[in-house]
């Protein structure tokens, strides 16, 4: 059983990068607010996240435990609009937080596959997703507006920053996938490598601006020094297979699991914190778990022979098998 589960090929299957992404998603909720607890200074929490991630890749590499890209112009160019679409959407996360509820900001994200999975279809040759895939994805955002309505109520203030960030979040999901797809790297280390420096550094100004913050650094203790370098090794671990997890799966099937992560933060805040969701609110989240779990990856399009089916008038919808996301 063992020899299955662990063969040769497991540390490269999409359910090692799946399992992975979603463990150090909800490890890394816990550790940022232990961090931000201990360490009153948001924007350096994050930028040490960036730059430590950076600096332990470096780290392995010189001691050969890992290939890495190294820092060439033409494919920093491909990846400084990552960094850039990266950091707006960081910044329109927490604008748009500021004017709505967590609740209703989860009601958005959860209806972004919808659109993700056209833009799938547009710009990446997916085929659209089959009906038990879409009754999955409506099934999904029904279960977030049943959950946000039970255990709060719809507020938006400014529609203008969800929208932004709205539009902001699918090209982030279309383009990084995009650059997956076009960029060659020699290992998942390199896209972690540029991605993170890239970020790190436009993120240095709120911090350098913000004084409270450089005296919360200056008088930090040394639980908070901990808690920091916690967040910083779960960060490097987060991003390592947030880019595999990328690289096997659609942006659709990704931004799913990305969902399913925020279903086990709130799962989280439940049993750890004092925000206690009522029965109704925990159906529907078990309810989006169950639709995220029948969702099945849209297979690729053979481009020539969907023409010549067009022209035929027969279809391409056997090309390939759609496979299950989550792991089994």
């Amino acid at each position: 059983m063992s020899s299955i589960i662990l063969g040769p090929n497991f540390f490269t299957s999409t359910s090692f990068a799946v399992g992975g992404y979603m463990l150090c998603s909800a490890c890394l909720l816990i550790s940022n607010k232990v961090a931000v607890h201990l360490l009153e200074a948001p924007s350096f929490i994050i930028f040490s996240q960036l730059i430590g991630t950076v600096l332990v890749v470096k780290a392995a590499k010189m001691l050969g435990y890992i290939q890495c890209d190294a820092l060439e112009k033409k494919k920093a160019m491909a990846f400084l609009p990552v960094a850039l679409i990266f950091v707006m959407t960081i910044f329109l996360n927490m604008k748009s937080l500021q004017y709505a509820n967590v609740e209703t900001f989860m009601i958005f994200r959860f209806s972004t596959p919808i659109c993700i999975a056209v833009a799938d279809y547009s710009f990446l040759g997916r085929q659209l997703p089959s009906s038990q895939s879409w009754i999955s994805l409506f099934v999904l955002l029904l279960g977030s507006v049943g959950y946000g309505l039970s255990d709060s109520f719809f507020e938006v203030e400014g529609y203008a920053f969800c929208a932004i960030w709205y539009v902001m979040f699918c090209l982030d999901q279309i383009y990084l996938k995009h650059i997956t797809n076009t960029v060659k790297m020699e290992s998942n280390w390199g896209r972690v490598y540029y991605c993170n420096l890239l970020a790190a550094l436009p993120l240095f100004v709120p911090f350098f601006l913000n004084s409270s913050e450089i005296v919360a650094v200056k008088n930090m203790s040394f639980n908070g020094f901990l808690a920091l370098m916690i967040s910083v090794l779960l960060g490097a671990a987060m991003s390592y297979f947030a880019w595999m997890a990328r690289s096997l799966l659609a942006a659709t099937s990704f931004t799913i699991v990305g969902n399913v992560c925020k279903i086990l933060t709130i799962a989280i805040n439940v049993m750890i914190w004092d925000k206690h969701a009522s029965i109704t609110g925990v159906g529907f989240l078990l309810a989006c778990l169950g639709a995220a779990y029948f969702y099945k990856q849209a297979p690729m399009r053979d481009t020539k022979q969907e023409e010549e089916n067009t022209e035929g008038g027969g279809s391409s919808s056997n090309i390939k098998e759609e496979k299950p996301i989550l792991p089994k």
